[in-house]
C-alpha cells in the first residue's frame, strides 16, 4: 500500500499541472489523459501505417517510376523530416488538440489558421476514405469470397473498384464504432495494431531480403512513358502517400502525459522508423519480385510478390497482418480528423459547433465528430462505384490536401522566425518541458530546416496537384478526374468561404448580444475566434 499510494499521488499531481497548462491556452480538460509515450508514438506510426500504404500505392508507383521510384523513398523521407522538426519544435510550445489548426492560427492569423485547419479536417476524412479503400489489394488475395462483386480483384477494374467500396464502408463502420467507445479502448486497440503491423513489416522485410532474386543495381531502372524525371516525379506519390501523418502525435497532445516532453519526439521517431521500413518493404519487393516485366507489379503489386515469393501459406498469412494494419491505419486517422473537428468546433467555428463539441464525460470521446468523419469518409468510398479511377483521385487528392495544410503552418512559421524567432506564448513552463528540461528546439539550424520544409511542401503540393492525364484519366472521357484535386480543393475553399460569409452576417446581426460565457471561456486571449 504505501508504495502505490505515492504513485497515485504523483500521477494525480502530473494530471494537475497538465490541466493546468492547458488552462494557460484557454481551454479545460475534457478528454481523458491515458497515452503514455508508446501510446503517442502508435498515434503517429499508426496514421503513417506504413505496411498499409506500402502495399495500397506500390503498383502505383512501379507503374510509372519503374524501380527507380525506390529512390523517391529517401527523397521524400528527408522532406518530411524537415518538416516533422519545424512541427516538433511546435508540439513543444503548443500541445493542443488540432494541431494544425491551432499552430497555424497562433502563427498567423485566426482566418488564415481557420483555413489551414479546414483543408486539413477535409483532406483527413479522404486519407480516412484511402486508406479504407487499401482492403481491396489485399483481402481478395487472401480469399476468393472477400471479392463479393464481380470477379477482376484488381482496384483498378470495375468490379474491383466496386468491391473495395463494399469492403472500405463496412471498415469504416467498425472503426466509428470504435471511436465513440471510450479513450482507453481505442488507446489499447492501436497499441496492439501497431505492435501487430511493426512485427510483420520487420519479417516481411527479412523474408523478402532472403529471397531476393536480384540485385540493388535494379534500382537505376526507370520506366514509363514520360522519361526519368516524370517517372520519378509521378512515382514519388507513393512515398508522398505514405509518409504523412505524423503530426497525429501532436493531435493528442491534450489526451497524453507530459505533452510538452513527448509529442515532439514521437513525431520524429514516429516518421523515421515508418520511413526507414517502407525504404525497405520497397526495396524488398523489387529484389524479391519472380518477374519485373511481367505487369503483375504494376497492378497486383506487393501482395504478387508475397504469394508468389513466399508461397500461399505463409504469404497470405502476412496479408491477414496487412489487414490488421489497415483497419489501425484507417482507425488511427479516423481519431485525428475527429479530434481536428473537436478543436475548431470548441472554438465555435464550425457548422453545428455546440454539438461536435461535446465531449462524453465518461468516455472522454467527441462522438458528434467521429460520426462525421465516419459518413463522409464512407460517401467519398461511393465514388468509386462511379469509375475506377476514382480511387487513384481520392488518394492524391487528400495528399495535396495534407501538403497544403502542412505548408500553412510551416509558412508562417517561417515568417515568425524572419520578425525574431519563435514565440513563446502559451509557454506556462519558462521555456522547459514537464520534466524541467529545455523544449524541443532546432537552434540555430531552425531557419534553414523551416525555409527548406516549406519549400519542398509547395513544390509537393503543385507535383501532386497537376492534372495529368496519364495518371488521372487513363482511359479517357473522365476530365473531372483529372482536375480532381484542383476542383476538390477550390471547392473546398469556396464552401468554406461561403461559410465563413454567412456566418459573419449572423455575427453582425447579433453583435448587440454577449458571447456565451462557456464559448468565451474557451478561447485563448492570444487566439480570438476567426
Amino acid at each position: 500500500m504505501t508504495a502505490t499510494a505515492p504513485h497515485s499521488e504523483a500521477e494525480e499531481a502530473a494530471a494537475s499541472a497538465d490541466a493546468a497548462a492547458l488552462a494557460g491556452f484557454g481551454y479545460r480538460q475534457e478528454l481523458h489523459r491515458t497515452l503514455g509515450r508508446y501510446a503517442s508514438f502508435a498515434a503517429g506510426f499508426s496514421f503513417i501505417s506504413v505496411v498499409t500504404t506500402v502495399f495500397q500505392f506500390f503498383a502505383f508507383g512501379y507503374s510509372f517510376g519503374g524501380a527507380a521510384f525506390f529512390w523517391t523513398w529517401p527523397a521524400v523521407l528527408l522532406g518530411q523530416l524537415l518538416v516533422a522538426a519545424c512541427f516538433a519544435e511546435l508540439a513543444a510550445r503548443y500541445p493542443i488538440s488540432g494541431a494544425i489548426y491551432q499552430w497555424s492560427t497562433r502563427l498567423s492569423t485566426p482566418a488564415f489558421g481557420w483555413y489551414a485547419g479546414w483543408i486539413m479536417v477535409i483532406g483527413q476524412i479522404v486519407v480516412v476514405a484511402a486508406a479504407a479503400l487499401a482492403l481491396q489489394m489485399v483481402l481478395p488475395a487472401i480469399w476468393s469470397g472477400f471479392q463479393i462483386l464481380g470477379g477482376d480483384p484488381a482496384p483498378f477494374s470495375a468490379s474491383g473498384a466496386a468491391n473495395a467500396a463494399v469492403l472500405a464502408v463496412a471498415l469504416l463502420a467498425l472503426t466509428t464504432v470504435v471511436n465513440v467507445l471510450d479513450n482507453k479502448v481505442l488507446s489499447v486497440v492501436n497499441r496492439i495494431g501497431v505492435t501487430a503491423e511493426i512485427v510483420g513489416a520487420v519479417l516481411i522485410i527479412v523474408l523478402l531480403f532472403t529471397h531476393a532474386e536480384r540485385g540493388t543495381g535494379v534500382t537505376l531502372h526507370t520506366g514509363g512513358e514520360g522519361g526519368a524525371v516524370t517517372a520519378v516525379l509521378v512515382g514519388s506519390f507513393a512515398a508522398a502517400y505514405v509518409l504523412i501523418g505524423f503530426d497525429s502525435a501532436g493531435e493528442m497532445s491534450e489526451e497524453t502525459h507530459n505533452p510538452r516532453r513527448t509529442a515532439p519526439r514521437t513525431i520524429l521517431t514516429a516518421l523515421v522508423s515508418a520511413g526507414v521500413l517502407a525504404t525497405l518493404l520497397v526495396l524488398g519487393g523489387l529484389l524479391a519480385a519472380p518477374s519485373l516485366t511481367d505487369g503483375r507489379l504494376a497492378s497486383d503489386g506487393l501482395s504478387y510478390v508475397l504469394t508468389s515469393s513466399l508461397g500461399d501459406g505463409v504469404g497470405k498469412a502476412l496479408l491477414a497482418d496487412v489487414v490488421v494494419a489497415i483497419a489501425v491505419a484507417t482507425l488511427a486517422i479516423q481519431t485525428s480528423a475527429t479530434r481536428m473537428l473537436f478543436s475548431m468546433a470548441r472554438d465555435g467555428v464550425l457548422p453545428a459547433s455546440r454539438t461536435l463539441a461535446k465531449v462524453s464525460p465518461s468516455t472522454g470521446m467527441p462522438k458528434g465528430p467521429a460520426l462525421v468523419v465516419g459518413v463522409g469518409a464512407a460517401g467519398l468510398c461511393l465514388l468509386n462505384l462511379a469509375s475506377p479511377e476514382a480511387f487513384l483521385a481520392i488518394g492524391t487528392t487528400c495528399i495535396a490536401m495534407l501538403y497544403l495544410a502542412y505548408a500553412m503552418v510551416t509558412g508562417p512559421m517561417l515568417v515568425r522566425r524572419l520578425r525574431g524567432g519563435l514565440p513563446a506564448a502559451g509557454d506556462m513552463a519558462g521555456g522547459v518541458d514537464e520534466t524541467g528540461k529545455p523544449l524541443f528546439s532546432l537552434g540555430r539550424w531552425g531557419l534553414p530546416i523551416n525555409a527548406l520544409a516549406l519549400v519542398y511542401g509547395l513544390f509537393m503540393t503543385v507535383n501532386l496537384a497537376w492534372p495529368r492525364v496519364a495518371v488521372y484519366d487513363p482511359s479517357g472521357g473522365h476530365w473531372y478526374f483529372q482536375w480532381f484535386t484542383a476542383l476538390f480543393l477550390g471547392g473546398s475553399v469556396l464552401l468554406g468561404a461561403a461559410y465563413r460569409k454567412r456566418r459573419a452576417r449572423a455575427t453582425d446581426s447579433a453583435s448587440s448580444s454577449p458571447a456565451p460565457a462557456e464559448t468565451a471561456a474557451r478561447l485563448s486571449p492570444a487566439s480570438p475566434r476567426p
